[in-house]
């Protein structure tokens, strides 16, 4: 599947979409006799969207939130925290190499970071284009 980003059109949430400028006024014309057109036919057919829509908002229970826990959950025996003697842990000593084999890191190509370990590896990596 690829990632790519889509018209608003193909979306599920869908967008709002503004004031629809037309062309010429013959064709707002027409789309406002469309529109009246098609109010009549839903008002003689008893058809009414918005105030069954506003009707069916009302009659549904209002949401009721409690901060409570939810029937079935127990929380009386509620088990504490292990609590144990002592404060907080030194800080624990800087790590540093102290061999003889690596001479040295260099960056092959941007953060690519690799060991050296003879004088030849360094000067390969700095000939090396990028």
């Amino acid at each position: 599947m690829t990632m790519h980003l889509h018209h608003p059109s193909l979306s599920l949430s869908g967008k709002k979409k503004g004031k629809f400028k037309f062309r010429n006024a013959d064709e707002a014309r027409k789309a406002r006799e469309l529109d009246s057109s098609w109010k009549e036919l839903q008002q003689k057919w008893e058809v009414d969207t918005t105030n069954k829509k506003r009707a069916r908002a009302l009659s549904a229970e209002p949401l009721s939130y409690k901060l409570s826990p939810p029937v079935g959950r127990n929380t009386t025996a509620h088990i504490k925290s292990l609590s144990s003697a002592g404060g907080s842990a030194t800080l624990a000593p800087a790590k540093v190499y102290t061999g003889d084999k690596v001479l040295g890191i260099t960056i092959v190509h941007k953060s690519c970071l690799q060991p050296v370990f003879t004088q030849q590896e360094a000067i390969d990596a700095a000939n090396m284009r990028r």
